[in-house]
């Protein structure tokens, strides 16, 4: 059986977690995906826990399917043996600032020249044309001006970051999907195309889809308080799993026909006739009361309770699994959604991608160690035993 990706052969030179989440993405669906690494290689091969060197949690967690190759381009002969890899490249990505790419004669031009079919993209902290395009950015900086820092603060009262690196993993998935998109216009008109793929907006457009809110009415005052931004319900300080008698569930009845019930079997009919909850915008309005009288009730017996409740009901309703529950989860367990792979150093546990194509299945690999691949790869591409040796010094 073929690949979805088969064929397209991907050149990464992206670190961190940003642009390595994009291309593992691509890797899963069946891309070879070649890590030009530096000779220190990706930062985060020394990020949280490992058995060995250069081979952290991090990294592991971003990187499977993929080849490593180390080219130290501050070198000739290392720039010159990307330029050749990329001569037979499909995708390039980096996610340097553009006058550290144009300082090693890698902008996107010069490139694009040498090989127009190639999709070339700037995995970039700010679009271009702004007046942040040159700064450095990080999934923190970026969580604080995209407003997902605010978020945190109108919902507990504290500025705080989202407990992950959601920044990074929003830009990964736009840099996925426009490479792909990319590669699609290709295959209708033969050229590839400079591609930009900037976090800050990024995140911000993923956050504005409910929280631009009220700002889409243009012609409204801004400081007028009903056409705020912030989607209410979700910024709601009782928007949280509800505590029982013996610990958490998490609740969430949508339709009118869901609360209608759910009010009904509590014991609580006046609710369902209250014109307060009446409707989706009146529950919207007054979500607030909404959600402490849930609380109330939810409060009065225990978990599996009102998870069973909820079954008999059909009713959205799920415990609170901790991270470490996750892996023995019965739904992932049944899946077959961690996956255990095993080399000469030991046993690795991984995720595997949640999607699933019908035909075209990509088996997980370990991610590789730094430079696994330099020699092979350079051969692939044609360069001699000589011209290898220059380039790795």
């Amino acid at each position: 059986m073929g690949t979805a990706l088969e064929g397209i052969r991907v050149l990464d030179l992206t670190t961190v977690v940003f642009g390595p989440y994009a291309s593992l993405i691509l890797a899963d669906y069946g891309a070879e995906v070649i890590k030009i690494e530096s000779p220190a290689g990706d930062p985060v091969r020394e990020a949280g826990p490992g058995a060995e060197e250069r081979y952290a949690a991090l990294f592991l967690g971003s990187n499977r399917n993929k080849r490593s190759v180390v080219l130290d381009l501050k070198r000739d002969a290392a720039r010159e043996a990307l330029l050749r890899l990329a001569d037979g490249a499909d995708v390039i990505m980096h996610s340097m600032r553009p006058h550290k790419m144009a300082a090693l004669g890698l902008e996107p031009e010069s490139v694009l020249a040498r090989n127009p079919r190639l999709i070339f993209a700037e995995l970039a902290g700010f679009g271009a044309g702004g007046p942040y395009r040159e700064r450095p950015a990080y999934d923190d900086i970026v969580q604080g001006l995209s407003g997902a820092a605010d978020l945190m603060r109108r919902q507990t009262g504290e500025a705080r970051y989202l407990p992950t690196i959601i920044a990074d993993k929003i830009g990964g998935l736009t840099a996925a999907h426009a490479i792909l998109a990319a590669l699609f216009q290709r295959e209708r008109t033969g050229s590839g195309q400079l591609v930009e793929v900037p976090m800050f907006e990024a995140m911000t457009s993923f956050l504005l889809t409910e929280h631009f809110h009220a700002r889409h009415f243009a012609d409204q005052d801004e400081n007028d308080h009903g056409r705020a931004a912030g989607y209410t319900r979700i910024l709601s300080p009782w928007r949280r799993p509800y505590p029982t008698l013996d610990g958490h569930v998490c609740l969430m009845p949508y339709s009118d026909r869901h609360w209608s019930s759910f009010f009904v079997e509590t014991g609580h009919p006046e609710l369902a006739a209250d014109p307060r909850l009446a409707d989706l915008g009146a529950r919207t309005r007054h979500v607030d009361e909404l959600y402490g009288l849930i609380a109330g009730i939810l409060a009065t017996d225990t978990t599996e309770h009102w998870l069973e409740l909820c079954r008999r009901l059909d009713l959205p309703a799920a415990p609170v699994n901790r991270l470490e529950d996750l892996e023995h989860d019965p739904h992932l367990a049944e899946v077959g959604f961690f996956v255990e792979l095993t080399d000469a150093t030991g046993s690795y546990r991984f995720p595997r991608s949640p999607v699933r194509l019908a035909d075209s299945a990509v088996a997980p690999a370990l991610p590789p160690r730094l430079g696994a691949d330099t020699a092979a790869v350079l051969r692939e591409a044609g360069l001699s035993e000589a011209e290898i040796t220059a380039v790795r010094g």
